[in-house]
């Protein structure tokens, strides 16, 4: 009998050992903490991250704005700006419209109706309302009819370049970043103006960017 209950006794013990070992911690994690978009967060690497998309397009908006061919016009000139003709040749990944669409929407509000910004990747769904229109599917709204849609005079172009580097010893990571915008003449072909945003980042270890 004595010998019997020692043996439940340990065979208890292993279940409990076992149970304890098992068991999934669920307390609650750090909850989520917001971080200032113009300053390097907690998790950092080597690409352009939000600080350097606020800083460059603010920098190239502060120099488009103080342009004479630009801003000095009787006539607002009409601008496109989107990413059609905005490429990546870096080796960041990076969602190239955070870049053109904070531009053009910052500008638009600083310009204060001196520049037009056509929405040509909106064309398609313009040219069906107009069509509809003229057809009297529906009424002719509260702006008057054109016999065209808007026609630009400057397209932004530009290119994201990067030159990448590593201490093969200590794995650390250098990437350089030139980023460059210009505004093309559309009629003549020309630039009218041109701006370049550089920046270096070095880190122990890269992360991942999606």
């Amino acid at each position: 009998m004595k010998y019997f209950l020692l043996t439940v006794a340990a065979s208890t013990l292993v279940l409990a050992g076992c149970q304890s070992t098992s068991t999934i911690d669920n307390s609650a994690g750090r909850a989520t903490v917001y971080e200032d978009t113009r300053s390097p967060g907690k998790v950092q690497g080597v690409g352009v991250e939000s600080q350097d998309i606020m800083a460059v397009t603010d920098q190239m908006m502060r120099d488009m704005l103080s342009n004479p061919q630009l801003m000095n016009r009787e006539v607002s000139p009409r601008i496109i700006i989107d990413s059609q003709y905005f490429t990546n040749e870096s080796s960041s990944r990076i969602n190239k419209n955070m870049l053109t669409d904070r531009l053009r929407i910052n500008l638009n509000r600083a310009a204060n109706g001196r520049l037009t910004f056509v929405g040509r990747e909106y064309a398609d769904m313009v040219e069906k309302e107009r069509d509809l229109k003229r057809m009297g599917v529906v009424d002719g709204g509260t702006i008057r009819s054109t016999q065209a849609t808007a026609g630009a005079d400057f397209r932004l172009v530009g290119r994201i370049m990067s030159l990448d580097a590593m201490d093969a010893q200590s794995q650390e990571r250098s990437r350089y970043h030139q980023i460059t915008f210009e505004l093309v003449d559309l009629e003549l072909g020309t630039y009218v103006w041109s701006g370049m945003y550089e920046f270096k980042k070095s880190a122990q270890d890269d992360i991942m960017y999606r």
